[in-house]
């Protein structure tokens, strides 16, 4: 607890410091006190209020003056944190502490590096008709988001009301944009219309569902929308900056938001690692099933419908037979609802894995047992009860439904069907180059094409294809929120190395269910702070 202590003053102390806006003088740094829980929600309460932008006719504010205010108001934000001493508080306290820190130097970062609002023409896409598997979505975007997956059709009143007001906000933001948007960040304006076409797409598809005072809203969303692909794309010629944020900038990130014990090097090495072992791997897996069949992918709709069915089936009855983790009655719909349907070719990578073996790829779907969880078993800690900020999440989202893969082949649910153990060594591969991607996009060592290039050629079997849209998609979004990219690797690696720790302390008194259950119960939080809640060590959150 001393050391838990000092660390605590010394990283919040250099935080505070690197907030401040450069040329000001910086306020004194608070005395630690012995504030309680209590005192630490309501200053979490007041940050997210905090965190959103304010609004001014109900349209979100990211003009300049309106974000210098904010960037200069941080501190003192920071400030009543650091005044808070969680170092005699129970563990699980102790790590909603860091979570509130980590979220607060997300905006710090965001001020002082990334600036989406004035970097990323994408930031400002706002409509979205498919369901995050995240429990916020993926990257960086403007507030007020109008998720439309969330309605049913014909709307209600009530939730015709929330659309119309969603849809309002949508030309003026746009507008907006063209004046905030003066960066120089040559990939994320070349390719930084992907959210924005698909924005596009969306309102067509809502325009013929929607009638009376909402199809002139939804109309004049896609026109706004559609001139702001257009004007994007004559400004993205003349951009000639470095898209990444270089590696000081993602080590500070990786420690002080993402809360992971590795910097930018170590990454790229255990990336390497994992790219290699997933490749001679799946050669040796080849080698062993050499003289078995090849897979042959779904071709039909009904195929499709009968496969995916029984893959949610089996895989539950494997989970329930070998005692694995403690199954709850949202589990079985969440998955049966997301199974989709049929498409014919061109496979892009996800479709090639699933149209082998729907099982495979309904282990990664460990994100709906989660989402359901939110929903249905929300978290008593009011400060993780919802998503947190800045996709910190991921190292656990993302990396334990990938490492979750690999550990149900090794349970033994591929044992009958040996080509599927291949499928998870092609997904593992891809998952590492595109990590490298992410990694030497932001070491500025390559480019946004190049790091698509090189996870294309490197990912087994050919089935990342360059001129597919999944590789650049990919590549697109890690560039926009670093380390999401090698959070499902990183994560993989960290959430092995907690259960293995809790296998040694427990020895043969060790059950997978009960530990499962653990795990699930930290909730959705970076993967180092749910190693802090279940060993006790609280080492991998460090000072900045």
């Amino acid at each position: 607890m001393v050391r838990s202590s000092r660390l605590i003053r010394q990283a919040l102390a250099s935080a505070l410091l690197l907030a401040c806006t450069p040329g000001t003088t910086p306020p004194p740094t608070p005395s630690p006190t012995t504030a309680s829980y209590d005192d630490l929600v309501a200053v979490f309460a007041d940050w997210r209020a905090f965190q959103r932008p304010k609004r001014n006719g109900g349209v979100p504010d990211y003009t300049a003056p309106a974000m210098a205010a904010q960037y200069r108001d941080l501190p003192a934000m920071k400030a009543r944190l650091i005044a808070i001493d969680p170092s005699k508080w129970p563990i699980p306290q102790q790590v909603d502490y860091h979570i509130v820190r980590a979220e607060m130097n997300g905006l710090d970062f965001d001020h002082r590096v990334m600036k989406p609002w004035a970097e990323n023409p994408d930031f400002y896409a706002t409509v979205f008709a498919e369901e995050s598997d995240q429990p916020a979505r993926e990257g960086p975007h403007a507030d007020g988001a109008v998720e439309l997956w969330n309605y049913r059709f014909p709307l209600s009143a009530g939730d015709g009301s929330k659309v119309s007001t969603g849809l309002q906000v949508v030309p003026v933001l746009l507008a907006q944009a063209r004046r905030n948007l003066v960066g120089n960040r040559k990939d994320l304006w070349t390719y930084g219309t992907q959210a924005l076409k698909q924005q596009s797409s969306d309102l067509s598809e809502l325009i013929p569902k929607i009638g009376g005072d909402i199809a002139p809203l939804a109309v004049a969303a896609k026109a706004a929308t559609d001139s702001m692909i257009i004007w994007v794309q004559s400004q993205a010629p003349s951009k000639t900056g470095p898209a990444g944020i270089g590696i000081e900038n993602y080590d500070w990130y990786l420690k002080n938001v993402l809360l992971l014990p590795y910097s930018w090097a170590e990454e790229v090495a255990l990336m390497r690692r994992e790219l290699a072992r997933a490749h001679a791997f799946l050669a040796l897996e080849r080698e062993r099933n050499a003289r078995l069949p090849e897979q042959v992918p779904i071709t039909s709709a009904p195929e499709h419908s009968r496969r995916f069915g029984a893959a949610v089936t089996e895989y539950l009855a494997f989970l329930k037979s070998h005692n694995i983790m403690t199954l709850k009655d949202y589990m079985e719909p969440a998955l049966r609802a997301r199974l989709g349907t049929f498409a014919p070719g061109p496979r892009e990578f996800f479709t090639e894995v699933d149209y082998r073996d729907p099982e495979v790829m309904r282990t990664h779907g460990y994100h709906w047992f989660d989402l359901g969880q939110m929903v249905n078993e929300p978290h008593p800690d009011p400060i993780r009860r919802g998503a947190l900020l800045y996709n910190i999440f991921a190292s656990r989202t993302e990396g334990w439904a990938t490492g979750w893969e690999e550990m149900m082949l090794q349970a033994g649910m591929f044992d009958a069907r040996p080509r599927s153990r291949e499928l998870v060594y092609a997904l593992l591969g891809q998952r590492a180059a595109r990590a490298l991607g992410d990694l030497m996009m932001h070491g500025n060592k390559m480019s946004l094409e190049e790091a698509a290039k090189f996870a294309a050629a490197n990912t087994p079997n050919g089935w990342l294809r360059e001129t597919g849209h999944t590789v650049w998609g990919e590549q697109h979004l890690y560039l926009q929120q670093p380390g999401y990219g090698t959070s499902y690797v990183i994560g993989k690696i960290q959430g092995e190395r907690i259960m293995a720790e809790r296998r040694i302390a427990l020895k043969d008194k060790f059950s997978i269910k009960e530990f499962m259950d653990g795990f699930n119960a930290v909730g959705l939080i970076p993967i180092s702070l749910v190693r802090w809640e279940l060993t006790g060590d609280g080492s991998d959150i460090t000072s900045p």
